[in-house]
């Protein structure tokens, strides 16, 4: 018996798991329905267009439908996958780690521009690193910079190293498994001239209310925040003051209408709010912030 179905017309299957999308309320059908059969059988853009006769393998047709109905179930498809794109990179994902987003970019955006025109940083450090995304994106941005990552969960420190080594920056950047900095020194002259972070931020209360494919999907652990969710922007801002190098600066990722509390808890430690960076939704999303004088 054959091991391979013919199909006639790609489109239609095509076609077919996009109308299933729908009808489920799949927000984008035709984009995912795109992304889950390119991955499955190997195919482009182009034969999906074209809908030419091809043959493909029972198994990889068999895998197909298994992403489509993780997907009915609710699955993202990064997870499907198990990688996100990134400032144009691909980042394995795990259980462990969030899924990085699109607003996360901005992060970058922010970190670009506060030493553009300047000498890049020497030294940077990422305060719950997850995937690496953000660490490793700078590195690979700043071939000369070395870096160091941290994350409390020992699957999302191998999950960075692994994204290290496949962006080919493992060289360049240590990844430590530790509550935020505990055990972090620095000698005079060898701390750290960017520190960045995207910590949990979501208020506990609010984690049922989220998004089901982000609170079926991405780690507790790496969500919630507290009861007002800075309770990890306390720990960082108090516990990080030993580790700039003089005119280091540190950039966060805040969440939705935080902005007014993050510029009070900055104020209240004695630290400086520098410039806010918007999200493509022109959402206040990153925050500066420097221990100089106001």
């Amino acid at each position: 018996m054959s091991t391979e179905t013919l199909i006639p017309v790609l489109t239609a299957l095509y076609k077919d798991i996009q109308t299933r999308f729908r009808a489920a309320g799949v927000e984008n059908p035709g984009l995912e329905a795109r992304i889950l059969v390119k991955a499955a059988l190997g195919v482009s853009d182009a034969d999906l267009i074209t809908g030419s006769a091809q043959t493909y393998p029972q198994a990889d047709l068999d895998r197909l439908e298994g992403m489509v109905a993780r997907r009915l179930a609710g699955e993202p498809p990064s997870r499907i996958l198990g990688s996100r794109e990134f400032w144009g990179r691909d980042f394995v994902l795990s259980p462990d780690t969030l899924d990085p987003r699109a607003d996360t970019e901005t992060l970058i955006e922010a970190a670009l521009e506060c030493f553009k025109g300047r000498e890049p940083p020497k030294r940077i450090l990422d305060i719950g690193t997850g995937t690496g995304c953000i660490a490793i994106t700078l590195l690979a941005e700043w071939p000369g910079a070395t870096g160091v990552a941290t994350d409390l969960s020992a699957g999302a420190v191998d999950t960075a190293r692994l994204n290290a080594r496949n962006n080919g920056v493992d060289s360049r950047i240590q990844v430590v498994q530790t509550r935020w900095v505990d055990g972090i020194d620095v000698e005079s002259g060898a701390g750290f001239d960017l520190i960045v972070s995207n910590p949990p931020y979501i208020p506990s209360n609010d984690i049922e209310s989220l998004d089901e494919n982000v609170r079926r999907f991405d780690p507790i652990l790496a969500l919630d925040g507290g009861d007002d969710g800075l309770n990890a922007y306390r720990d960082i801002i108090t516990e990080t003051k030993r580790l700039f190098n003089p005119g280091g600066i540190m950039l966060w990722e805040i969440g939705i209408n935080q902005l007014k509390d993050i510029a009070r808890l900055v104020e209240n430690a004695g630290a400086t709010r520098g410039r806010t960076w918007a999200d493509l939704g022109g959402i206040p999303r990153v925050v500066e912030i420097s221990h100089g004088d106001k």
